[in-house]
C-alpha cells in the first residue's frame, strides 16, 4: 500500500472482492422511413398463408384455450422488441408446453405455409425475435423445466424456456455457475441464448456456447424432432449438427432442449475498476492481465468517458467510482479462483505493477460484494442508460484489438456534433458495442453511420455481428462479413432444412436469395 501512495496514485484495495415492414411509429418519419438501419425493402412472401378460423381451432385442439393467445395487449407486447424499434402485426401467439406440441405446431404450419417466428425472452437487439409481418409467434416460455443435473460432470439438461437467471440461481445452490452471463439474464431464455450464440460478460474465461453446449434438441420446419441431446464431452460420430442450430436464430429449427457444461463455482472473486488515459494503455493492460493473471482472469470489460458520463447522468444511484474527474477510459477486471489469499495477492501485485508502469492512472478494488455489484452495474446498465438518453443506433462488432477504437474516433469525425458516439464492450474478446446516441432518430444521422460502419468493419476484416446476431437489421448486410460462396452454402442449408421458408423468414440471410416463384 505504501508503494502505491509513494507512486502518488490513488488505488484502493481491500481483502475481498403491411406489404412493407411495419415497425414502431416512434422510429418513423413523415415519409415512412425507419432510422435505425438503412432501409432494405422487405415484402411479405405471397406464398405464405394467413391465419384462418380453422387454424385457430386446430391449434386449440393441440394446446387448449390457454395456449392460443389472441388478446390484443399480449400480442402487442409479443409483436414489439424490447427497444421498441421493431413491430410486427401477428394476430396469434402460441405457447407450447413441450417438444411434442412444438412438433405438431410446426408440422401443421409447414403444411399450410404459415410462417412462424420462435420467441423466448424477446431481449434481442436486431429484430430477430419478433414478427416482420403476420407470422405466428411460437413462444417457448412455458417450457421451463430443469430435466437433470450431474454434479460429477457438471452437465445441466433443461428446456429452452428456462430463464438464464433462474438457471444461475439453481446452479449457485448446487455449487456451480453458468458459463454464460448477460445483462439481460433476468428475462432472456437459454433457448434464445443458444439460438443467437450469445456471448456475454465472461466469454473470455469460459468461451462461446459452441464449446459449452454439449447437445440440444431441435424441431425442424416439418415437425421432425432432432434428438442431439448428448451429454458427452467427446462424440466424434459423424457431423456435429448441433452447431448448425447454435447461432442460426431459429431459422433452421426451434431449439427445445439444451445440454450445457457448467463449471464449478469458485470461492475467490475479485473485481477491480480502473482508469486509463489512452486506448493504447488499455490494450497493454489486457496483455499484462493475460500474462500475470492467466487462469484466474474471468472478465476484462471497457468503457470510454462518454459511456461513463451517460451512466452517471441517466442511471439512478450510480456514483463515479474514481471521483472527482472523468477519465478517458475505464477497465473492469474480474478474477475468479479457488485460493482467496493467493488470488488477492496476485491481483494486487498486478495492479501495483500497472500503476507504477503508468498503464493505470487510478483505480479501486471492490471491498465487498455490494461494491463489486455497483461496478458491474455501471457496465451492465449502459443499454438502459442509452435508452433513457433518447434515440440510439446500436452496432455490435468484432474487430482486431489494435483497430477497435480507431472506428470510434473516425465515427465521431463522421457524425460531428449531431450525436454522441458511445463505446464500451468486451475488450478481452475484441467485441465493441458502438452506440450513436441522439435526441431523436434522424435520416441525416443514419446516412452518416451506414454504410460507413459496415464498410469500415469489412475493410478491417471484422465482423458486423459479434454476439447479437443478424436478425432483420443485418440480414441484407451479411456480405460485409461473409463471402458470396459462404452465404450461398448457408442458403442451401436453409432450403434443405426449411424448403418452404416458414422459420423466422426475412431474418439472417437476404430475402433475395430465396425465390418466391
Amino acid at each position: 500500500m505504501e508503494k502505491w501512495r509513494a507512486a502518488d496514485r490513488l488505488l484502493k484495495f481491500s481483502s475481498r472482492f403491411a406489404s412493407a415492414v411495419n415497425w414502431n411509429n416512434s422510429c418513423k418519419s413523415k415519409q415512412g422511413k425507419y432510422f435505425y438501419s438503412v432501409a432494405t425493402t422487405v415484402h411479405r412472401n405471397p406464398l405464405f398463408s394467413s391465419i384462418s378460423p380453422d387454424d385457430i381451432s386446430y391449434f386449440k385442439t393441440i394446446l387448449g384455450e390457454r395456449g392460443v393467445v389472441q388478446d390484443a395487449l399480449a400480442l402487442d407486447a409479443a409483436n414489439t422488441d424490447w427497444m421498441g424499434k421493431y413491430r410486427g402485426s401477428s394476430k396469434l401467439l402460441l405457447q407450447p408446453k413441450n417438444t411434442e406440441e412444438v412438433s405438431q405446431i410446426l408440422k401443421y404450419c409447414n403444411s399450410r405455409r404459415l410462417a412462424v417466428v420462435p420467441q423466448g425472452g424477446n431481449t434481442g437487439l436486431v429484430g430477430g425475435s419478433v414478427p416482420v409481418f403476420d407470422e405466428v409467434i411460437i413462444n417457448v416460455g412455458l417450457m421451463r423445466n430443469i430435466l437433470s443435473f450431474d454434479k460429477v460432470s457438471g452437465v445441466l439438461v433443461c428446456e429452452a424456456g428456462c430463464i438464464l437467471e433462474n438457471l444461475i440461481s439453481f446452479l449457485d445452490d448446487e455449487g456451480f455457475i453458468m458459463p454464460l452471463d448477460l445483462g439481460a439474464k433476468g428475462s432472456c431464455q437459454i433457448g434464445g441464448n443458444v439460438s443467437t450464440n450469445a456471448g456475454g460478460l465472461r466469454l473470455l474465461r469460459y468461451g462461446s456456447l459452441h464449446g459449452s453446449v454439449l447437445g440440444l434438441e431441435a424441431v425442424l420446419a416439418n415437425g421432425t424432432v432432432l434428438d442431439m441431446l448428448g451429454t458427452l464431452r467427446k462424440d466424434n460420430t459423424g457431423y456435429d449438427l448441433k452447431h448448425l442450430f447454435i447461432g442460426s436464430e431459429g431459422s433452421l429449427g426451434i431449439v427445445t432442449k439444451v445440454s450445457i457444461l457448467t463449471p464449478p463455482k469458485l470461492s475467490s472473486v475479485n473485481i477491480a475498476f480502473l482508469a486509463c488515459e489512452d486506448y493504447t494503455s488499455c490494450q497493454k493492460l489486457l496483455l499484462e492481465a493475460k500474462k500475470k493473471l492467466g487462469g484466474i482472469l474471468s472478465a476484462f470489460e471497457f468503457l470510454d468517458s462518454d459511456a461513463m458520463s451517460l451512466v452517471l447522468k441517466h442511471l439512478d444511484g450510480v456514483r463515479n467510482p474514481l471521483p472527482p474527474s472523468i477519465h478517458n477510459f475505464y477497465i473492469l477486471i474480474e478474477t475468479t479462483g479457488s485460493n482467496e489469499t493467493f488470488d488477492k495477492e496476485n491481483l494486487e501485485a498486478f495492479l501495483l505493477h500497472s500503476v507504477e508502469s503508468g498503464l493505470v492512472a487510478n483505480g479501486v478494488l471492490a471491498q465487498d460484494i455490494n461494491q463489486a455489484s455497483s461496478f458491474w452495474h455501471i457496465r451492465e446498465g449502459l443499454p438502459e442508460a442509452l435508452m433513457k438518453a433518447g434515440a440510439v443506433y446500436k452496432y455490435d462488432l468484432s474487430l482486431p484489438l489494435e483497430k477497435m477504437y480507431d472506428l470510434v474516433e473516425e465515427m465521431r469525425v463522421q457524425i460531428g456534433p449531431a450525436a454522441t458516439v458511445v463505446a464500451y464492450g468486451h475488450l478481452g474478446d475484441g467485441n465493441l458495442h458502438l452506440n450513436i446516441s441522439a435526441p431523436a432518430y434522424d435520416d441525416n444521422i443514419l446516412a452518416k453511420i451506414e454504410p460507413f460502419v459496415y464498410e469500415w468493419t469489412s475493410k478491417n476484416r471484422g465482423s458486423i455481428s459479434a454476439e447479437h446476431g443478424l436478425g432483420l437489421m443485418k440480414a441484407a448486410k451479411i456480405h460485409y462479413s461473409k463471402s458470396p460462396e459462404t452465404v450461398q452454402v448457408m442458403a442451401s442449408i436453409k432450403k434443405l432444412l426449411d424448403p418452404n421458408g416458414i422459420l423466422n423468414p426475412y431474418k439472417v440471410l437476404p430475402s433475395s436469395l430465396f425465390s418466391q416463384n
